[in-house]
């Protein structure tokens, strides 16, 4: 099978369930966001992160593909696919709960950095606003999985939560903002 098919040469893409649209979509926006991102996942785990931490950015990598397909297939379409669901808020939830008792209070406002893995989920986090807002767009354009809005704003906690708790393992200060 050929990588390249030259359907796309004309800025046209086709959605999941077989819809041609223009690829400066909104909904095509939005889920190429979230291919970033998870992107940027990858390389927080070929950063060799802490252990703590690796099968939790597995799952959600998974996730984002599974995130990703939702976008791509609109709602109300005959194809059968997963959708992220109430089940993936939660394990997200979760896991921001269980890295918060670990860490200390937070007290200011925490710039990007540390060591490189928390330096990343810092950037992960950024993209995840973008693919957040993005979803906003295309659920004011049309029908969306609700879970997938409420997934994307727990994602961007936990990417927060967990850049914090990166630098926590490794004994990185944290990088505060100063007011001038």
């Amino acid at each position: 099978m050929k990588i390249y098919t030259k359907a796309g040469d004309k800025g046209h893409t086709k959605l999941f369930d077989g819809k041609s649209v223009f690829k400066h979509s909104a909904r095509v926006d939005c889920y190429g966001t979230i291919d970033e991102l998870n992107s940027i996942i990858g390389i927080i785990l070929a950063l060799a992160p802490p252990k703590q931490i690796i099968e939790a950015l597995k799952k959600i990598s998974n996730s984002l593909f599974v995130l990703g397909s939702d976008f791509a297939t609109p709602r109300g379409s005959e194809e059968a696919i997963p959708r992220i669901s109430e089940k993936d808020v939660h394990f997200l939830e979760n896991l921001i709960d269980k890295y918060t008792e670990q860490l200390p209070p937070l007290q200011r406002f925490i710039l990007p950095g540390g060591c490189l893995p928390a330096a990343f989920l810092h950037q992960a986090r950024t993209v995840c606003r973008r693919a957040e807002r993005l979803s906003v767009k295309v659920s004011l354009e049309e029908e969306i999985n609700p879970n997938a809005l409420i997934y994307l704003n727990r994602l961007s906690d936990f990417l927060f939560t967990a850049a914090r708790y990166v630098n926590f393992l490794e004994k990185k200060e944290e990088n505060y903002w100063e007011k001038e």
